[in-house]
């Protein structure tokens, strides 16, 4: 009898995989699946087992593991994939009973984070999620080490050994936060020349593979990465984008969220989640081809409301309407009104999409006349993509102006000019 060949690297070398849940969700060991194919791993096969409780030895029942064991050695599989977070003695058990590679729904999304992570930050975000992870893990661990060795009343060389390693882990977790809270003190000095700038910020949010990226990119002309894959931005991106209106807006792309994620990544990823909170507008992109693209809405809209985002003006945008049947899109449409449906693609539904954005700014905005020498007027042309000018007036050497924008942006050139009247 031939055995599967257990693999000592990490999850990205693996070819072969099953997945395994013990949930009533079934969409989540789905959605596994497509996290696998994003590392290149094939999924074999989906096996479900309804349990109340994980069994606290294999998470499955023993004589489902048993079943489990001929399916590996017959399909030549590299790797279980657990739809859930199991705990040490549950992954040693089933890797030790089935001579392949045990990895949770956890360890996979870590995997993919640190793939797709190519900021100092993000690479540092993830390497700290990772050790978060790993450190509860080491504990109890010794005291099995340390059966090699050691007499009564002192340590044996294993438990030393596990000891030490927590400690170096420690030290590196602190040592990734101080650096992570120097990068965080950078995105502070960098929101405020953001702040600086008066232009509207509006941060693309939505599940993983929503299409937040192609959204962009389709707006701002700009090459953004995209792929067709779960979490393929980690790293927060903004974009000027020109409105109808001839103004400019910004626009940050944000890691997409996810059901079930890890704890140890919303630690590591709060600072970057939390720049959020700072926007103007919230755009909520939902992938409409998607038949569980409720339940992610619904995923997305609880992140937000853990963030503490609830309360900012938030748009919901379904994207990817060229994947949809006409009689679905019409039924859709019917049954979200105030929703806006776009391809961003094939570009359909983007020039609705601005002028509703055009809308919303506008809706924080006020009008007000200027009284201005004409030799003046320069000085508010040049600022149009914070103010739109409705209307001029000459008389004289004097020009009327009526200006439309924030008040702290009319505020401001109140002084440059030299006067207003309202």
């Amino acid at each position: 009898m031939v055995k599967a060949k257990v693999s000592q690297n990490t999850v990205t070398s693996l070819k072969n995989a099953i997945v395994v849940s013990a949930r009533d969700d079934y969409t989540t060991a789905e959605e596994l699946r497509q996290l696998l194919e994003t590392l290149g791993i094939r999924v074999v096969e989906t096996i479900y087992q309804r349990r109340d409780v994980p069994d606290q030895r294999y998470y499955l029942g023993y004589g489902k593991v048993e079943k489990l064991k001929d399916l590996v050695e017959f399909a030549q599989i590299d790797l279980l994939a657990i739809d859930d977070e199991i705990t040490p003695l549950q992954a040693k058990n089933l890797g030790k009973m089935l001579t392949i590679e045990v990895k949770d729904r956890t360890q996979v999304i870590l995997e993919i984070f640190a793939r797709h992570a190519t900021t100092e930050e993000g690479k540092l975000q993830v390497e700290l999620a990772k050790l978060q992870y790993e450190l509860p893990r080491l504990i109890g661990r010794g005291k099995e080490l340390s059966r090699l060795g050691g007499g009564i009343g002192t340590r044996g060389p294993g438990e030393q050994e596990i000891e030490e390693k927590r400690r170096k882990i420690r030290e590196r977790i602190n040592n990734l936060r101080q650096r992570l809270d120097q990068l965080k003190e950078n995105r502070q000095q960098q929101r405020k020349l953001r702040f600086k700038s008066e232009l509207p910020m509006i941060s693309v949010v939505g599940y993983t593979n929503a299409g937040k990226s192609s959204l962009i990119r389709t707006l701002s002309k700009d090459e953004i990465f995209v792929a067709d894959k779960l979490f393929s931005t980690l790293s927060p991106v903004i974009r000027r984008v020109k409105l109808p209106t001839n103004r400019v807006a910004l626009f940050k792309d944000t890691v997409g969220f996810i059901r079930n994620i890890p704890h140890t990544l919303v630690e590591a990823f709060k600072s970057t989640l939390e720049e959020i909170l700072f926007s103007d507008l919230i755009v909520l992109v939902v992938d409409i081809s998607d038949e569980n693209f409720n339940d992610k809405l619904n995923a997305s809209l609880k992140v937000l409301e853990e963030l503490g985002a609830q309360e900012i003006k938030r748009i919901l945008v379904f994207n990817k309407i060229d994947l949809l049947a006409p009689a679905m899109l019409r039924t859709l449409c019917n049954a979200y009104p105030d929703a806006l449906f776009v391809s961003a693609v094939k570009g359909t539904g983007i020039q609705e999409f601005l002028k509703r954005i055009c809308d919303e700014i506008e809706k924080n905005e006020c009008e007000d006349l200027f009284a201005i020498k004409v030799e003046k007027l320069p000085l508010l042309i040049k600022e149009q993509e914070r103010i739109t000018i409705l209307e001029q007036v000459y008389e004289n050497d004097l020009v009327t102006v009526r200006v439309k924008g924030r008040p702290s942006v009319l505020r401001r050139l109140k002084k440059i000019t030299g006067g207003m009247s309202s």
